[in-house]
């Protein structure tokens, strides 16, 4: 079932393969949701109203029915049961317990000469977290984006998210949000929810940053609207690379491969090991355990095109192959996995040893699975609280201070042909006529 490769020192074709799987933005997607922003930008509410009859079926009649109520919120509420509540309760604790360890503080340098310099930190003032509607519920999307924001300071923190001709939204979206605090939900979505948001329209508050997962035409959007506002990223298929070896137990490799694979046809899960019985066994667990999955097609056509294993002849080729990968998630399944740390250089999110495996780090573990993909790991990060601050450098000199410097100021102006620079200090020390 997994294809074995034998690594030879050269993986670029497989790294080509799955750096490429994202799906590429064809010239009528892009001049669609371009026409659809510009269509926002003109028009404001009554466009946004027209696109949310024309593709979702919803008919908003008042500028109310844009937001949900705090009466659809209370009747939500009540259909979501509180043990799920509870789940939801207890995961939030779980991702503030790890975020807030990323929560960033302003400083200051007080020199002796009288110069002070430093650094603040600030909240993004305003960030929507875009919620994909339909039949699919992801509230643990919701409480990942939305609980590194609160730490960060966040004030104005909304939800954007399409519905159908009913005008509801999933109740365990609501619940999701009001665990994690947030208390505006609008109903829309699309490439025009991202325009409004991202614009603004008569009714609606433009934010400074967008974030959350959606379809084609939401990447495209927020693609395009970067610029007047923040966006987190643009991530692609989902993704693990399993790094065992020979004592790894094959029923769990095979379990986590497929728990990835199960996503989406373009998702991808590879084996890296030392032991080809061991992807012997693996493969026999897959055939084993896959016949009693319900989206075994989407797993079989996942593990054909996007999967395998590379048989490696040491662990340390087995790091070499990962970093190489960068994947978006890293099982390391091997004696000892916490001191193989230092030989991770590059993954969105890493699982260390048989007991933590990366549907906990989905919902459950603390750490954020909105990771980057196709080998972006490599210079993007995890989204994290870092995400939802921005930085202001300040500086204070004093004359004396700055008569130090004059003289090297202005000379490295005038080397760069700005001669307005130079004469900004220069003037400071002339003398009054």
């Amino acid at each position: 079932m997994l294809k074995t490769i034998r690594y030879d020192g050269s993986l670029k074709e497989i790294a080509d393969k799955l750096n490429n799987r994202k799906e590429e933005i064809s010239i009528e997607v892009n001049n669609a949701v371009n026409d659809i922003i510009n269509n926002i930008r003109m028009n404001g509410n009554q466009a946004l109203i027209d696109y949310c009859q024309k593709f979702d079926g919803y008919q908003i009649k008042t500028e109310q029915d844009f937001i949900v109520s705090e009466e659809e919120k209370e009747a939500a509420i009540k259909q979501v049961d509180q043990d799920y509540i509870r789940i939801l309760e207890r995961t939030k604790q779980q991702l503030i317990d790890f975020h807030i360890n990323q929560v960033d503080k302003s400083w200051s340098l007080f020199k002796d000469n009288g110069v002070i310099m430093g650094q603040m930190v600030r909240p993004i003032e305003r960030v929507a977290l875009y919620v994909p509607g339909g039949t699919a519920a992801y509230p643990s999307t919701v409480l990942m984006n939305a609980i590194p924001a609160k730490l960060a300071g966040v004030k104005d923190l909304v939800i954007i998210t399409p519905v159908k001709e009913d005008g509801k939204v999933n109740p365990v979206i609501i619940a999701a949000a009001k665990v994690a605090g947030v208390d505006t939900i609008y109903k829309f979505g699309g490439a025009q929810g991202v325009g409004a948001i991202a614009y603004g329209t008569e009714t609606i508050e433009k934010v400074d940053k967008i974030v959350g997962p959606g379809n084609i035409y939401v990447a495209t959007a927020k693609k395009l609207c970067y610029g007047i506002v923040d966006i987190d990223m643009v991530a692609g298929p989902s993704e693990v690379l399993v790094i065992a070896d020979d004592n790894a137990n094959p029923k769990y490799i095979a379990a986590d491969l497929m728990s990835q694979a199960e996503h989406d046809k373009l998702a991808s899960a590879m084996l890296v090991t030392t032991s080809q019985e061991l992807i012997e066994k693996v493969n026999a667990e897959l055939h084993r355990q896959m016949s009693y999955l319900s989206r075994k097609e989407i797993i079989e056509e996942s593990l054909k095109n996007y999967g395998g294993a590379i048989l490696v002849e040491t662990l340390d080729e087995a790091f070499e192959v990962s970093n190489y990968l960068a994947p978006e998630h890293l099982e390391v399944l091997v004696d000892d996995p916490v001191n193989t740390l230092p030989k991770i250089k590059n993954a969105g999110s890493i699982f260390l040893g048989e007991y933590s495996p990366e549907p906990l780090g989905d919902y459950m573990s603390g750490t954020n699975h909105v990771l980057p993909t196709g080998g972006t790991a490599k210079f993007y990060s995890a989204l994290g609280v870092y995400d939802y601050v921005k930085y202001s450098s300040y500086s204070y000199y004093p004359k004396a201070v700055l008569e130090t410097f004059k003289d090297d100021v202005q000379t490295f102006a005038n080397s760069e042909g700005l001669d307005a620079h130079a004469n900004s200090i220069a003037v400071r020390f002339e003398e009054e006529s």
